[in-house]
């Protein structure tokens, strides 16, 4: 077929998905495409890139970035800001309770005062409270059920049949090479492991909708929307397998597994075996990922017994760390000296400068944040679990899901630098974890109902407030 002819099949059956998940009954606020422009950069590729400006050396980028997608993301964060402001009551009662992830984001800026370059620390630190921002947006909205819908489906339409057109008809755009050689798939993205964790993050969501969707036989236009997740959810599973990124699909199918036993009713008429039922699922996966069964595991996925060089780069750059406290400053090992001093020591076609991860979330935030960061995630991901858990007693549907992307971003950042900005699998932490503060501080969150929010919204602003003072 014709590539032309392809692209315009392609974009008429984006608009065909778009016009049958169609919901007029629900509004949402305009400022949701901000986080919907904002994820498709993320899940695809820099403004600069398509424009044909992205500099050469993969150093300067890594360095100094570029100032088109600079301003780009600088024009956003602001936007955001003024939304936030308008909504700073929603957003206030919000980011209370989540003070460890306030505390967070504040400590990667300090860690810039002793970061080899602070200049280009605060600039990365200032794009990464665009993550933040946006969720903001997403969660404080008058209809935040109908907010996250819709962004994963706006997002989900675009990406994943627009990836399919660039593998089959436009290699150029949809191909390219891994460092060792090999020719790989990355549709609308630069590498495979983006292309995998977007794949992730829609199929996840989209999986929990269609079955949402499938056991609500009440549903308004329950038919025509569920022949347009269906669609999106068959492009993630053939995409998957195109995109041969091991860690996005087998966290993809854990995900699943996880919702589909949560939803069971022996798990909500007794909450206390969530515990369980979390609990042995990351403590299974962390057994068989680093105690010796990784290469059983790795084997099925096809992947090599040191998951493909990984462990060789863990044994290299821990030793390599400036500080093991405070660590190289936010996001700034990977442009420090340090980076030499494990030149040496790598095995096979891995080499510093085709290097930016340390493919461990863990140990990544340990080599720019010290064992201060590591403890900061940590608290990020119990105090995420607690409210999980919260959400799920008083929603059990919605809570599920929460859990299930707090409980595989833990997973994903085994093998992955999973807790990175602007990577798609930290948004959505990020987002499980507000969305769940507000579900179980009592903001509406049914995507049936049609009674309004605001009243919820008032009474969980001043509960926070209460909370705060002591009250």
């Amino acid at each position: 077929m014709n590539p032309f002819i392809a692209a315009f099949i392609c974009i008429c059956g984006i608009a065909g998905l778009f016009y049958l998940d169609r919901d007029r009954t629900v509004r949402t606020s305009k400022a949701l495409w901000l986080p919907t422009i904002y994820l498709w950069i993320v899940g695809s590729r820099p403004i600069s890139y398509w424009f044909g400006v992205t500099a050469s050396n993969s150093l300067i980028v890594q360095s100094d970035g570029s100032p088109i997608d600079a301003a780009i993301f600088a024009l956003l964060l602001a936007a955001a800001l003024v939304v936030l402001i308008q909504r700073r009551q929603r957003t206030f009662a919000l980011l209370m309770p989540n003070w460890p992830i306030v505390v967070y984001f504040f400590y990667c800026l300090v860690s810039a005062a002793w970061s080899y370059h602070p200049d280009i620390a605060v600039k990365r630190w200032i794009k990464a409270t665009d993550d933040l921002a946006m969720v903001l947006i997403v969660v404080t909205d008058p209809r935040p059920a109908a907010a996250l819908r819709r962004l994963v489906s706006r997002v989900g339409y675009i990406l994943l049949p627009f990836s399919l057109l660039f593998i089959k008809y436009f290699p150029l755009l949809g191909r390219g090479y891994a460092p060792n050689g090999m020719l790989m798939n990355t549709g609308t993205t630069s590498n495979k492991n983006v292309f995998g964790v977007i794949l992730l993050v829609v199929s996840l969501y989209t999986l929990w909708r269609v079955m949402g969707l499938w056991s609500d036989k009440k549903a308004t236009d329950r038919r025509r929307h569920l022949f347009a997740q269906i669609v999106l959810l068959s492009f993630g599973l053939l995409l998957f397998r195109m995109a041969d990124s091991a860690t996005s699909l087998g966290c993809f199918a854990f995900g699943g597994g996880f919702i589909l036993m949560a939803n069971r009713r022996a798990i909500k008429k007794r909450p206390v075996r969530l515990h369980v039922l979390c609990l042995a699922s990351v403590v299974v996966a962390g057994i068989i990922l680093l105690v010796g069964g990784e290469g059983v595991v790795a084997n099925a996925l096809g992947r090599q017994s040191n998951l493909s060089g990984r462990t060789d780069i863990w044994a290299a750059v821990i030793p390599a760390a400036p500080n093991a406290l405070v660590g190289a400053g936010y996001e700034s090992f990977w442009i420090s000296p340090n980076v030499v001093k494990f030149q040496q020591s790598l095995v096979g076609w891995w080499h510093p400068e085709q290097l930016n991860e340390a493919h461990n979330g863990y140990i990544e935030i340990y080599l720019n944040l010290g064992w201060v960061g590591v403890c900061l995630i940590s608290c990020i991901l119990i105090s995420g679990y607690r409210r999980g858990v919260a959400a799920f007693r008083r929603n059990p549907s919605v809570g599920g899901l929460m859990l299930a992307y707090i409980v595989i971003s833990s997973v994903y950042s085994i093998t992955e630098a999973g807790f990175r900005s602007p990577d798609p699998i930290w948004i959505f932490l990020l987002l499980a974890i507000v969305s769940s503060t507000a579900i179980s501080s009592g903001v509406v969150w049914d995507p049936v109902t049609r009674k309004s929010a605001t009243g919820p919204w008032r009474y969980a602003a001043k509960r926070r407030v209460q909370v705060a003072v002591g009250v």
